[in-house]
């Protein structure tokens, strides 16, 4: 399904409301100015306020399993507003909130 690219400057969270951000951005591709990322780059996630039984179990990194599968970079596929990720250690998703809207891939 095609979608918008995500990029560096997206908003993206965890299931629970913790804010995602990309370690390792991709610059050879950009997107108003910003590098893009691929499905291979991990995702570290802050502030995530999920708990069990009163003790803390939030999100702490987030690894993208489905991304563009027509649009790469390095032979990377790159990751979509539509992609699927999962994140570590209680395996909820990450949810693209927010990104540029002029670039499409599929």
């Amino acid at each position: 399904m095609p979608g918008p690219l995500l990029h560096l400057g997206a908003s993206v969270l965890c299931a629970h409301g913790g804010t995602a951000t990309p370690t390792t951005p991709n610059p050879r591709v950009l997107v108003n100015g910003q590098p893009t990322v691929v499905m291979s780059a991990p995702w570290v996630i802050a502030g995530c306020p999920f708990n069990v039984s009163g003790g803390p179990s939030p999100c702490v990194t987030g690894q993208w399993v489905v991304a563009a599968t027509r649009v790469m970079s390095n032979g990377q596929p790159l990751v979509l507003m539509d992609s699927q990720a999962v994140c570590t250690p209680n395996g909820t998703p990450l949810l693209p909130v927010a990104a540029q809207t002029r670039v499409i891939g599929s």
